[in-house]
Formats: C-alpha cells, sequence, structure tokens
C-alpha cells in the first residue's frame, strides 16, 4: 500500500485486520509512529491499533509474483511513486515490477491511469468514495459506516479479469462496499467532478455561502466534460449504488477534517492535489475551447495558499468570489 495515509490507512488497516499480508509504504513522523507503535484506526466503532508492517521504500522488502502494488497518493506524487517502483526486481525472476505485478491507482483525479499506463502493463483504476482523514502521525480516522467506503474497480482500459475479481472479494470482506465495473474511468470522472469542490474546501473549510461557487465549479466541470466527448457517472447514479452502506459518523472526540485538500494544507505538506482536480477541467477547457475562470480561481488560490503555507481555510468566501471575479 504505497501511501498510508487517510485513503491508503484505511484501505491497508481494514485489509490488516481481515488478515491480508498488507505493508505500508510511508514516510517521515508517519513512517516513524507506525512503526513504533503500529497503526491507529479510530473508526466509528473504536480505536484499533495494528501492528501492520511499514516501509519506507523499496529497498526494504522483496517482491514476490504474488503482490499488487496500490497507489495511494496523491496524484502529484504519482510519477515519484512510478519512478521508485516499476524497475523494482520481482521473484527469481528479477523482471520489473512493471512487467510483473498489478498497478492499482486508489487515487483521486484522472490523470494517474495514463501515467501508470506508460510504464506498468496491467493498471487497474479504483473509484475511491471514503471519508476519512490524516492529521496525525500515525493515526488515520476512517468515518464511514457500516462499510468504511465505496470503491468501484476495473482494468484501465476498460476490462474485467481475475486481477479485478480478486481486489473486489478482497474488499469485500474487509469492510467495503467493492463493485467491479469495466467503465471505471467513468465513474472517476463522475468523481472528479465531485472533488472540484476541494480546492474551494481547503480555502475557506465548511463556511457558508459557497452553494453557488460550488454549482459554478461543477457547471465548468460537466460543460468541459461534455465538450471533450467524455462521459461520467451522476451524483444520483452514485447513491443509488451506495446506498446507505457508508455513512459518515463521528470519531474520536475532535471535529471531523475537511477534503483531502484541506488536510494538505492543515499538514503544511508540500504539495496539493488542486492541479489534478480543478486544473485537470481547466487543461480540458483549454483543449476544448471552454472556459473555467472558477475553476482557475479556485486553482491558483489553493496553489498560492500552499505555497505561502498559510495552513486549511486561510480565505474567507467574499474573498473568494473577488478572486473569481478578477478570473472572469
Amino acid at each position: 500500500m504505497i501511501g498510508a495515509g487517510a485513503v491508503g490507512g484505511t484501505l491497508g488497516g481494514r485489509l490488516f485486520e481481515a488478515r491480508h499480508d498488507v505493508v505500508l509504504v510511508a514516510r517521515g513522523a508517519h513512517l516513524d509512529a507506525i512503526r513504533d507503535r503500529g497503526l491507529v484506526l479510530e473508526t466509528p466503532d473504536g480505536s484499533s491499533t495494528l501492528p501492520v508492517p511499514a516501509v519506507g521504500g523499496p529497498d526494504e522488502l522483496t517482491l514476490t509474483d504474488d503482490d499488487v502494488l496500490v497507489s495511494a497518493v496523491k496524484s502529484q506524487d504519482t510519477r515519484s511513486v512510478l519512478d521508485a517502483w516499476a524497475d523494482v526486481p520481482v521473484g527469481a525472476s528479477g523482471a520489473p515490477a512493471a512487467h510483473r505485478l498489478p498497478f492499482v491507482t486508489a487515487q483521486n483525479g484522472v490523470a494517474n491511469e495514463h501515467a501508470a499506463l506508460r510504464v506498468f502493463r496491467r493498471v487497474y483504476g479504483v473509484c475511491v468514495w471514503l471519508p476519512a482523514s490524516y492529521l496525525t502521525p500515525g493515526t488515520v480516522q476512517a468515518e464511514g459506516h457500516p462499510r468504511s467506503g465505496f470503491l468501484t474497480v476495473g482494468r484501465v482500459p476498460g476490462s474485467l479479469d481475475d486481477v479485478t475479481a480478486r481486489l473486489v472479494a478482497d474488499l469485500g470482506a474487509s469492510r467495503f462496499l467493492a463493485v467491479e465495473d469495466a467503465e471505471v474511468m467513468r465513474w472517476k470522472y463522475g468523481k472528479l467532478l465531485s472533488n472540484l469542490g476541494n480546492g474551494l474546501d481547503a480555502l475557506v473549510g465548511g463556511a457558508p455561502g459557497t452553494r453557488k461557487l460550488l454549482d459554478e465549479l461543477r457547471a465548468e466541470g460537466e460543460a468541459v466534460l461534455t465538450a471533450a466527448g467524455i462521459d461520467f457517472s451522476t451524483p444520483a447514479q452514485e447513491q443509488e449504488r451506495r446506498g446507505d452502506a457508508v455513512q459518515v459518523r463521528p470519531v474520536g472526540t475532535g471535529p471531523r477534517g475537511g477534503s483531502s485538500t484541506w488536510q494538505s494544507l492543515a499538514r503544511g505538506t508540500d504539495g496539493i492535489e488542486v492541479d489534478y482536480l480543478n486544473g485537470e477541467i481547466a487543461l480540458l477547457g483549454r483543449l476544448h475551447g471552454v472556459p473555467t475562470p472558477v475553476n482557475d480561481a479556485v486553482q491558483a488560490a489553493a496553489r498560492d495558499a500552499q505555497r505561502q503555507r498559510r495552513g486549511a481555510a486561510p480565505y474567507d468566501v467574499a474573498a473568494v468570489q473577488e478572486l473569481v471575479a478578477a478570473a472572469r
């Protein structure tokens, strides 16, 4: 499990609880904390400390032909993951991992699969709907209940095989609602549209008065995808599949953190994912002649907040509205 934050920690922790052979790949204080005491997984049912093995990189373990590599990092870190893992020898043959092992993208955005296909021969996309937070080293809060997340799995380009079947079976037995779908990228584009609000959440938190901006972000995204001829799932279709299987419940004693982008600003990380969310819409808009001023403004403001280490929610809604007006 390459990346042991909110998504990777929840996936890895739940799989480990279900007695699967899991290794977490983490870094810095998070890696140190997991090695020292185990991964603390807080859920609506309580807190568990899991002795999941953790490493800092591929030089600390030996890959076998039975392994599956799951990337759960933010999209801006995908390139470094591919560089680190693609050429690692596997088993007695010594063939590179890119030729031997499935590479699974449990990540937001839609650029990771194409990046992985440049080096890995077998790539599997996962559309991740998983409410979770990672703010403290060694601890992940998984707020989904009774299932920890809703995961749609498919091979890219669209197909299903024995790997998708095994992934869905193992995840389904590990407290997730998991389904196979050969059109997994359709679901990932639908999730992209819902993730366009992540950057706005990072800028203003849960402040009231953002409904119009959220609607404008999505409207731009839908217009761009339509112009590009890209199909996408709808919130109603997602809700129909998910049903009541994943409900957000309180975890721990503190307030719930914000979106994954909000969490990145709160932790003061070196990068944020807006270039692969709002920036993806901006890219397609430029390619297909569709203006995207609201996504442009949110992307630029979030990048500036990260660069200046301003923390989560450094703006008020009026300030963001002024940035959008200037971008028009």
